[in-house]
C-alpha cells in the first residue's frame, strides 16, 4: 500500500512538491529551495505563478485581488495576513495585484477591489467583494470549504 500524498506548490520557488499526508503538520520544506511550504503569510502571484498554484496544488487557494492605489485594499491587507496565519496549511492565501496582472482580473471578471475569490480543485467556489476583517475572512473561507 502506498502512502497518500498531496501536491503543494512552494510559495517561494513555485515548484510542485509531493507531500505525504503523514508530514502535513510537521512544517514541511520545499524539496527544491528548502524553504517552508507554509509560512503563514500570503504569497504574491503573477499570471504564471497563479496558474501553478491554481492547477497544480491540492491546497485550496484564497486570492485577494487588489491594487496599490485602493484604500480599502490597503486597510484589509493586515487582516488578510493575519487570516493566513490561521488558515494555513489548509488553505493557501495569495494576493494578485490587478495593476500588474490585468489579464487575471479580466479573466475572473474582477469589477471591484478588493475581491476575495476562493478556489478548490482548480475552480472557483466562492467570491466576496469588499474589505473584510480577519475573523470574517476566516469564517467565510471555512464556511465555503465545508459546504
Amino acid at each position: 500500500m502506498t502512502e497518500s500524498t498531496l501536491h503543494v506548490v512552494c510559495p517561494h520557488c513555485h515548484t510542485t512538491n509531493r507531500l505525504p499526508l503523514a508530514h502535513w503538520s510537521s512544517a514541511p520544506d520545499c524539496g527544491r529551495c528548502h524553504r517552508p511550504l507554509f509560512a503563514g503569510q500570503p504569497v504574491a502571484l503573477d499570471e504564471s505563478s497563479f496558474e501553478r498554484h491554481l492547477l497544480r496544488s491540492d491546497v485550496p487557494l484564497l486570492v485577494d485581488f487588489w491594487a496599490p492605489w485602493c484604500g480599502p485594499c490597503r486597510m484589509m491587507a493586515p487582516a488578510f495576513e493575519a487570516a493566513a496565519r490561521q488558515l494555513e496549511p489548509q488553505v493557501r492565501l495569495a494576493k494578485v495585484n490587478t495593476e500588474e496582472a490585468p489579464g487575471l482580473a479580466a479573466r475572473y471578471q474582477i469589477r471591484s477591489i478588493p475581491t476575495l475569490v476562493l478556489f478548490s480543485g482548480g475552480r472557483e467556489v466562492a467570491r466576496q467583494a469588499g474589505a473584510m476583517g480577519q475573523g470574517d475572512i476566516v469564517r467565510w473561507t471555512r464556511a465555503h470549504l465545508a459546504g
